[in-house]
């Protein structure tokens, strides 16, 4: 299967593992790919799917976050089921054209498109740690890592970014997050870790201790987008 030979491919050339989900939608896909992290491999069949969606609890909904999951909860929504049994009236009145989403998903039902080809708008790296870190001479050389892997991704697809964002998750699952934008164009690993080293320290290192660190590349330009300018011509 595709998946399981994407998944491999990911493990062969970085070292990492992936999770997949495959299903006849966006959403049962997305949620599909949650359900074995962080190495593992879920098909949602047709004839399951309304059974998973039942099941599965609010807050684990894609595409709902932890205050609208909080309002459902409020409401007695604790399931797909609990939400199935709603009206799209009722939702809509409580969401706005939002609970229209909810009402369809809460049956399985997704029509948006799948865009194979859409631009990435960023790439990023994050770890979660074993053993929450305290240190900073312990927290760098796990910046520097994940400062190669964005750049090398941005190599591979030939970006280059103006901000870089870095990503903290503390011990009691709190996370915040440092960015800096630039005028010029930032590429490399060296340049990517000096960046997030100082976003780490400022304007203090973390107070407390950090299960995850991530970084994040964004305001993406490509070496295509570039090459597609030309000189404009007059005709006389």
């Amino acid at each position: 299967m595709i998946a399981n030979e994407i998944r491999a491919k990911i493990q062969e050339e970085t070292g990492l593992t992936a999770s997949a989900g495959v299903s006849f939608n966006k959403f049962l896909a997305k949620i599909a790919s949650d359900m074995n992290k962080p190495n593992g491999f879920t098909l949602i069949t047709p004839d399951k799917a309304e059974e998973v969606v039942a099941a599965l609890a609010i807050e684990k909904f894609y595409g709902i976050g932890k205050v609208t999951a909080a309002k459902l909860q409020s409401m007695g929504i604790l399931t797909g089921a609990d939400l199935r049994e709603r009206s799209e009236e009722e939702l809509v009145r409580h969401f706005g054209k939002t609970g229209r989403y909810y009402y369809r998903i809460a049956r399985a039902q997704d029509d948006r498109e799948v865009q194979p080809h859409r631009i990435r708008k960023s790439i990023g790296s994050e770890r979660t740690f074993e053993v929450d870190l305290t240190e900073e001479e312990v927290m760098l050389p796990e910046l520097e890592r994940l400062a190669k892997e964005v750049a090398h991704d941005m190599e591979r697809l030939q970006a280059t970014a103006k901000t870089i964002t870095v990503k903290i998750k503390y011990f009691d699952f709190n996370q915040t997050t440092r960015s800096k934008t630039f005028l010029g164009e930032i590429k490399s690993a060296d340049a990517i870790f000096t960046i997030a080293r100082d976003l780490l320290r400022t304007p203090q290192l973390p107070a407390y201790p950090v299960r995850l660190l991530g970084i994040t590349a964004s305001s993406l330009l490509y070496q295509h987008d570039k090459l597609e300018g030309y000189q404009l011509t007059l005709e006389f």
